[in-house]
């Protein structure tokens, strides 16, 4: 049976490509809003760190009526340190939007989206946004998508399909660009021709295929998936299973069900074939997890999520500050954190490291990581963090690394610059073309990537934009220094005073202020050269009975103080030191915080011991 009320779809694209915007604008033409309701930009990203980063993401359900016809919605991340969530929303999907920028045209994580969706045989349609940007150049974009399309092998079916032209911004979209429309009805059309209505059998014993989890006080967990096959009814009876485990199944009553429509989840007393809906039972649902008719238990199988590409180690905060700024300080703590984390991250693996206080985490990037630890220490908890490796594969006795496929687009004056740096971080020049702007593709070690952002947007003046996503294993390609600069530590323990950060200041740039509780063994700073500087920021000006004029009027300016964001602190430190993480304060450590002990341990390795 066909289900012709429905559709369900996911928009994906790159990062910054108007997503979110697009869903906006699709709620207020669906009716999700009054016509005079005020409205926040970017509806979607409720999640407070995503609204401060201007970034989606976790994956979001939504809903809207176009005419007789729900369509059910997926607004997915872009960035590719979370494409671990668009690969598994896309089990609940007959069909995907792809959201292509006018100017930037198919970016690294536009082909990895666009693959997945190609691979589980989705309808894709093609949606080129931002239409109404003056150095907008849709023309070559659309040529650009094709030969992406032709180059991942898609049916003649996808190409075929009409091309949309889309401002998000001003909520239009039109199929020819000489007869521009008012609103979004040519995408609502497109969108009921294009994308197929849910297939299956409402009368089968039912099939529901878990994909996102929530979280709710009251109820607890609860599942997302779309309803493969069969009918869902309120307090029914049903089997938890997996496809993946030996056969074990669970039984349990379905308490609560519901429905999206636009923001809002709606109870439902009886669900059928083909829509998505969340529900709520058992305490352990995961994603991947079926649920089943106690009669015929069938378990669905789940799509491969790729393996994660960086570690590092979280463990228990040890420093002199240890305790009083976190509410959950303890090893207990952190592993429960850690562990509730991977029921609803896919992306993910925890494992215990090698002391009992410590824990491997592995992840897909960076940024994934970090949202992590920004989300931990905003919710009370205090720990500290290693900086972040890559993890290698071992191929027929030979070491192989994660490669990383870099876009690159610069003004033509910072291109050899650019060139310069990712080749001494082993990086590959793949292609280069364009005049005014360039854009650049190289294929480098994942580990090049560490700490170079904020060295790119120096050497670009802030006008360079780049974006990477994982490409494959490759064959080790060498060494790769950290950083060419050392580091301001800390000599005693106390506050920074003002005095003591002017004189410090000569040798680098500062990371705190005056007043600033600090360590002995703290970083304080970046050294202007090479090793490690022990400086006194706690001393304080000497005290005589005679008193100076000119000296006493003497302004103790701090020039260089660069305050470090979390992820300025990870890009920086290096394989002996640590970051401390807390609700209040980042302080970068060495992981041994006695300067003779760090003095020994630097004289035995100069001498091979």
């Amino acid at each position: 049976m066909i289900r012709k009320d429905i559709r369900n779809i996911a928009i994906i694209a790159h990062v910054d490509h108007g997503k979110t915007t697009l869903v906006d604008q699709m709620l207020k033409q669906g009716g999700v809003f009054r016509q005079n309701q005020q409205v926040v930009e970017r509806v979607m990203d409720s999640n407070a760190l995503e609204r401060e980063r201007g970034i989606t993401i976790l994956a979001k359900n939504t809903a809207v009526h176009y005419g007789d016809v729900k369509i059910n919605i997926v607004d997915t991340p872009g960035h590719a340190d979370f494409s671990g969530e668009v690969e598994r929303v896309l089990k609940m999907v007959d069909g995907v939007l792809l959201l292509v920028d006018s100017f930037e045209g198919p970016m690294p994580q536009t082909r990895f989206v666009l693959k997945k969706a190609l691979d589980l045989h989705l309808p894709v349609l093609m949606v080129i946004n931002k239409v109404d940007r003056q150095d907008a150049r849709c023309e070559e974009v659309v040529d650009e998508l094709l030969d992406l399309l032709i180059d991942l092998e898609a049916d003649p079916e996808t190409l075929s399909r009409p091309i949309l032209y889309v401002s998000a911004r001003k909520g239009t979209a039109t199929t020819d660009l000489d007869k521009p429309s008012e609103d979004l009805t040519p995408l609502f059309d497109a969108i009921l021709t294009h994308i197929p209505p849910p297939e299956g059998d409402p009368t089968g014993p039912v099939q529901v295929l878990i994909s996102t989890i929530d979280y709710n006080d009251y109820v607890g967990r609860i599942g997302v998936g779309r309803i493969a096959r069969g009918t869902l009814t309120a307090g029914m009876t049903a089997v938890r299973c997996n496809y993946l485990d030996d056969g074990t199944a669970e039984t349990f009553r379905v308490t609560e069900l519901s429905t999206f429509d636009g923001l809002k989840r709606v109870p439902a007393q009886e669900v059928s074939m083909g829509d998505i809906v969340s529900l709520s039972g058992i305490e352990d649902i995961s994603i991947g997890d079926t649920v089943c008719d106690p009669n015929h238990i069938q378990p669905l199988p789940f799509v491969a999520i790729g393996e994660p590409t960086v570690t590092m180690t979280f463990s228990v905060n040890d420093s002199p500050f240890a305790g009083k700024e976190g509410t959950y300080v303890t090893s207990r703590h952190l592993r429960a954190r850690l562990m509730r984390e991977l029921q609803t991250d896919v992306s993910l693996r925890v494992k215990e490291g090698d002391t009992p206080d410590s824990f491997d985490v592995w992840g897909r990037g960076e940024l994934h990581l970090s949202v992590l630890i920004e989300n931990m220490r905003r919710q009370g908890y205090e720990f500290q963090v290693s900086r972040p490796e890559v993890l290698y594969h071992e191929v027929d006795g030979q070491r192989h690394e994660p490669i990383e496929r870099l876009h690159v687009d610069v003004p033509q004056a910072y291109a050899g610059a650019v060139i310069e740096k990712i080749g001494r971080r082993r990086g590959v020049l793949e292609s280069m073309h364009g005049m005014d702007r360039v854009r650049l593709e190289f294929l480098v070690p994942a580990r090049g990537l560490f700490g170079y952002r904020s060295e790119f947007l120096t050497d670009t003046r802030g006008e360079g934009v780049m974006s990477a996503v994982f490409e494959g294993y490759a064959p080790y390609r060498g060494d790769i220094p950290h950083r060419s600069v050392g580091s301001l530590v800390c000599y005693e323990t106390g506050t920074a005073t003002q005095y003591g950060l002017f004189y410090a200041q000569e040798r680098g740039t500062l990371f705190i202020e005056s007043q600033t509780p600090v360590y002995a063994g703290m970083v304080c700073g970046q050294n202007a050269r090479q090793g490690d500087i022990v400086v006194n920021v706690c001393r304080t000006k000497h005290v005589t009975n005679v008193r100076n004029a000119a000296s006493a009027e003497e302004n103790l300016r701090l020039v260089s103080v660069h305050p470090m964001t979390l992820e300025e602190c990870l890009e920086f430190i290096d394989d002996d030191e640590l970051l401390e993480v807390t609700p209040k304060s980042l302080r970068m450590r060495k992981r041994v915080l006695a300067h003779e002990l760090r003095a020994k341990g630097i004289s035995r390795a100069k001498k091979g011991e």
